[in-house]
């Protein structure tokens, strides 16, 4: 099958997407699918190679695109826009998969017979999105209009009925769009992945017996550092680590100034932002693994974290928030320690309870550990696969 991946991002790009994007394309072309992926130019002063930047050997069936979409802001995106509906209308045969929302209402709104089979894949409606997300951020200025929220409903709406298939990353996500928009076919649940691993049984990578709590993402508030932080704090003897944190955003600094606030500067470790191939090494170092997620509609229903699928290859005992879409994923105390979503007392708890506790830590990491290979990227590459020759034939 021929397969056209279209996102608009300059690539590579450090965050969760590029990874996602580019591991979930590697999973498909390895599986025998030639898979052209359309992007945007790098614009580091040094243009990288996207399958170095994140540690993917490079395949025959891979090739990465890139279009001249230069300019800003509405520019650079109708340039975009337009380059890649000339590709999709060129290369019919070709099954279009994306998680450009606007792309596909776009191409969706051409005769079926001037264009290609189109699977979208949703991370979460966009009009929820939209709404939430500057609040989530700490920027509650940007909040869009009312105008904005009702046209990404009509586009959502269109997708919907038209893409030949398509891919929610959550059960919870696939429900909530049934219910708002009613029964369609070709639905599918493909949550995100991560590699595997062979070295799950390794103790953790210190030359001491420190108890060490790890964490790897942004910092965006959101995603609960904040309250892993605090935990932390209640927490004496356990050492955090935290990978990530980008030198251009605020969040860095807040949560430096956080550990300074709490006392807690002489056993948190903040790695700041390190290439995706050097996150896995880099949590090896812990004894538990934390995705401290505060509730949200994003976190509840929406998100299917590139963390949590590697912290389940690391065999390590995982503190996850309790919200819906983790448990699509984990148990409590069989799989997991779920705690109060945005509740540092609670989280405080796990941690101290597990590091008085090791017996019981390894026992949750080993049954984390063997969900691992249902959570694979090729396992979801397979899942995908399913999409997209449904698409196909219908």
């Amino acid at each position: 099958m021929t397969v056209l991946y279209f996102a608009d991002t300059r690539f590579p790009i450090e965050r969760a997407n590029g990874v996602q994007t580019m591991a979930t394309c590697h999973a498909l072309a390895s599986r025998g699918h030639d898979v052209t992926l359309v992007v945007r130019p790098d614009n580091a002063t040094r243009p990288r190679d996207p399958f170095t930047f994140y540690g993917w050997n490079p395949i025959d069936t891979l090739h990465v695109q890139t279009v001249a979409a230069g300019g800003t802001g509405p520019t650079r995106r109708i340039r975009y826009l337009l380059a890649a509906a000339h590709i999709a209308v060129t290369r019919r045969d070709a099954v279009v998969l994306t998680r450009d929302l606007g792309l596909a209402a776009w191409l969706l709104q051409l005769p079926k017979a001037t264009r290609p089979t189109i699977v979208y894949e949703s991370h979460g409606l966009a009009d929820i999105v939209a709404a939430e997300m500057p609040e989530l951020l700490g920027q509650p200025a940007f909040a869009p209009s009312a105008s904005k929220l009702k046209r990404l409903a009509r586009r959502e709406e269109r997708v919907w009925r038209r893409a030949g298939a398509y891919v929610t990353i959550t059960q919870a996500l696939a429900t909530e769009l049934t219910q708002r928009f009613g029964p369609r076919p070709n639905v599918f649940v493909v949550p995100d992945g991560a590699r595997p691993s062979s070295r799950a049984s390794e103790p953790p990578a210190v030359a001491d017996d420190r108890f060490i709590a790890g964490y790897a993402g942004h910092l965006y508030p959101w995603k609960g550092v904040d309250v892993f932080v605090r935990a932390l704090a209640q927490a004496p003897g356990v050492h955090g680590l935290i990978v990530g944190g980008h030198p251009g955003e605020r969040d860095l600094e807040r949560v430096r100034a956080l550990v300074q606030s709490v006392g807690i500067e002489s056993r948190v470790t903040i790695t700041g932002l390190v290439p995706p191939r050097d996150v896995i090494p880099r949590l090896r170092a812990a004894t538990v693994l934390v995705l401290p997620n505060t509730a949200s509609a994003i976190s509840e229903r929406y998100t299917s974290p590139l963390k949590l699928f590697e912290y389940l290859t690391l065999g390590r005992a995982i503190v996850a928030s309790d919200l819906p879409a983790v448990r699509e994923v984990l148990r409590h105390d069989d799989t997991a320690w779920l705690v109060k979503p945005g509740d540092a007392d609670d989280l405080a708890v796990a941690l101290r309870a597990l590091r008085d506790h090791p017996d019981e830590a390894a026992a949750l990491g080993a049954r984390a550990a063997a969900l691992a290979p249902f959570f694979t990227w090729d396992a979801r590459a397979d899942r995908m696969e399913r999409a997209l020759e449904a698409a196909r034939a219908s």
